[in-house]
């Protein structure tokens, strides 16, 4: 994500110019961007032709960063009509959050066990990205991608591309849920501060400390969002 397009004028559809440089991943930012931000509601067609036509590029591309999100979670592929932005579920999500604590806590060990001095500097710094982002107050997502960088170094200082790859795969589907519940703490700089407990364990080299602090920080945000997915699904089953 974050990745974006030329300086020109954007059409009906929103989807501006695309520079024909990496365009596959262009692609897949610009698109995961608006579903994130439910410029493309669940539900809604991802139409190749149309944004292809906007962007300035054929459709091989766009298809091909459809078939990316599909693999994301983010879009679905229905035989003889394309690709949609899929409905995400609560249980979904939950299983999503157990699969990241799965992943960051092993991550975490793994870091701890390697040497996490360069890693820390990095971390260190994201915290504070994070204390800029709120004093700046930012956007939501603006302050959620700066919640999944820290998280996404973490993974990558492990040093296992697994886990980075992984890491990578459902990041965009955690931004969306956490984007449309809106944000889980008031203060953004509580959400920063949340980190901080992560750091100071991998810091110290406390492997088990470093596992609760993960499953306290990912803990909370799991039971907030699918709390939150729960009763949209159930307002929706009573309309």
């Amino acid at each position: 994500m974050g990745l974006s397009a030329m300086e020109s004028p954007q059409s009906a559809s929103g989807f501006a110019p695309l520079d024909p440089e990496g365009l596959v991943s262009r692609v897949v930012g610009v698109l995961s961007k608006a579903i994130v931000t439910r410029q493309l509601p669940p539900g809604s067609r991802v139409s190749e032709s149309v944004i292809a036509r906007d962007m300035g590029i054929s459709r091989a591309p766009v298809r091909e960063a459809a078939r990316l999100l599909e693999a994301s979670g983010l879009v679905e592929y229905r035989t003889n009509r394309g690709f949609f932005v899929r409905q995400v579920t609560a249980d979904e999500l939950d299983n999503l959050y157990e699969l990241r604590m799965v992943i960051e806590v092993a991550a975490a060990r793994r870091l701890i066990r390697q040497g996490a001095e360069d890693t820390v500097r990095r971390l260190e710094a994201q915290i504070a990205e994070l204390h800029r982002v709120a004093d700046m107050d930012a956007d939501a997502l603006t302050q959620v991608e700066a919640d999944m960088e820290f998280h996404r170094l973490l993974c990558e200082g492990s040093g296992n591309p697994k886990f980075q790859a992984v890491f990578n795969q459902i990041a965009i589907e955690t931004e969306f849920s956490i984007m449309v519940v809106g944000h889980i703490y008031d203060d953004a700089h509580r959400m920063a501060d949340t980190h901080q407990p992560i750091l100071d364990a991998i810091r110290h080299g406390n492997e088990a400390e470093a596992e609760g602090a993960l499953r306290f920080h990912i803990g909370v945000a799991r039971k907030l969002v699918t709390a939150q997915f729960r009763k949209i699904e159930e307002g929706q089953s009573k309309s």
